[in-house]
């Protein structure tokens, strides 16, 4: 099977520029294509995965990815998908960023001999000569036309509406892809489907300045079936890096999602067969679990390698059987002084991060949701003391999945 015919047979593919030339380009083979990613934190979230996977996937399939990092145009800010601008980040933290996302990348795709490589804008946005840049691209480009766009529209509604700054970020990228065009040869550009402005902008700019043929594709952005974005947990984001999110966490995420968005992960977020994927979507009632701890054990793999996946999932079985696999689950060390005169059951909820907040700390006590101990706690003012640890550690749970050690030091 050819790039086209993988990702559509997965679910990948939402929109396409040139649907025909597109399917021919991908039956000779040997495209060299580019996705984008802003360095916007110092790690890769689930949502960037989906078009890390995508990228795989094309190269598996004998395509050379080009992963350009947005060294310059982060330090802009896409505004598609946000309704406010975003928070200006320096260049030391944008350069920061980049280093630390390179390095994951090159745990999914293959650099070796020059099959894909890593370039960032930083090289050709940050120095511009600004009135020259006007001249040369920025006369190709319709106000009309990017007013119409949704990314923008959104903001132009809003009271704070959309900064000048904000405004130059599709014109950035549609000349990000012109320079990888004619530096590397690059005929198409990947990404989320909320990129399908921003990507027509640069099909449009080499069309129109070179008179060359370019292409665009967007995939489907990674939602559950009630159509709201994956990846996010009470604490916050699910990142790849462990430091951020754990391997067990990571695999109690993927465990832990709708029935009904098992299938659709198994075919966008790991390698196996799409013969496997559909038994296993196929699964009905508690059978569905079996199919659920594939995908957490196959991602989790993917992502940490199968030594941390096969300890998570030793972890996840063994906390549903009432045991505890030590240094697998979430720990917060913290010192015998907090619980000499007892540290109230909110107070724990919060520093070891289980919680948020009070209020949701509260709410889950008052729910019947916590446990010390696998003792259920209802009182509020609850104290939790030294005495309750064994060998100085104490299992704290919240609802059916959530659990955390507590170390005593």
């Amino acid at each position: 099977m050819n790039a086209y015919e993988v990702l559509k047979e997965r679910g990948f593919i939402e929109q396409m520029t040139h649907e025909d030339e597109i399917k021919t380009l991908f039956e000779k083979g040997g495209v060299t294509f580019y996705i984008g990613i802003d360095p916007t934190a110092d790690s890769l979230h689930v949502g960037h995965f989906l078009t890390v996977m995508a990228m795989a996937h094309m190269q598996r399939c004998g395509n050379r990815p080009i992963c350009l990092m947005g060294g310059g145009t982060g330090m802009i800010g896409d505004p598609s998908g946000k309704a406010d601008m975003r928070q200006m980040m320096t260049v030391e933290t944008i350069d920061h960023n980049v280093a630390c996302i390179k390095e994951q990348l090159s745990h999914f795709i293959n650099f070796d001999n020059d099959s894909a490589i890593i370039v960032n804008n930083a090289d050709w946005l940050r120095n511009l000569n600004y009135i020259e840049f006007l001249r040369d691209v920025g006369v190709h480009f319709s106000v009309n036309r990017m007013l119409a766009a949704d990314c923008f529209k959104t903001r132009m509604d809003k009271e704070a509406g959309l900064s000048f700054l904000e405004f130059n970020y599709m014109i950035m990228q549609g000349y990000d892809f012109l320079e990888l065009y004619n530096r590397h040869n690059c005929v198409m550009e990947l990404g989320g489907n909320d990129q399908w402005s921003n990507i027509i902008a640069g099909v449009e700019l080499i069309r129109r300045k070179l008179g060359k043929p370019a292409y665009g594709m967007t995939f489907k952005l990674l939602t559950n079936s009630e159509g709201i974005k994956m990846g996010k947990t009470v604490s916050g984001a699910v990142w790849l890096d462990p430091e951020k999110t754990s391997p067990y966490e990571f695999f109690q995420y993927w465990r832990n999602i709708g029935d009904k968005d098992v299938e659709k992960c198994l075919a966008l977020l790991t390698f196996l067969p799409m013969d496997e994927v559909r038994r296993l979507g196929a699964l009905e009632g508690s059978e569905i679990n079996k199919a659920k701890e594939v995908l957490a054990f196959e991602l989790t793999k993917i992502v940490h390698g199968e030594t941390e996946a096969a300890k998570a999932q030793e972890a996840a079985r063994a906390l549903f059987g009432k045991g505890v696999v030590a240094g697998s689950v979430p720990t917060t060390e913290l010192s015998a002084a907090d619980f000499a005169e007892g540290m109230d059951i909110l107070t724990l909820l919060t520093t070891t991060g289980i919680v948020p907040s009070r209020s949701e700390g509260r709410r889950a006590v008052q729910q019947g949701g916590v446990k010390v101990a696998e003792q259920p706690i209802t009182d509020l003012e609850f104290k939790v003391t030294a005495d309750l640890f064994t060998d100085g550690k104490l299992l704290i749970q919240k609802g059916k999945k959530t659990f955390h050690n507590v170390i005593m030091k």
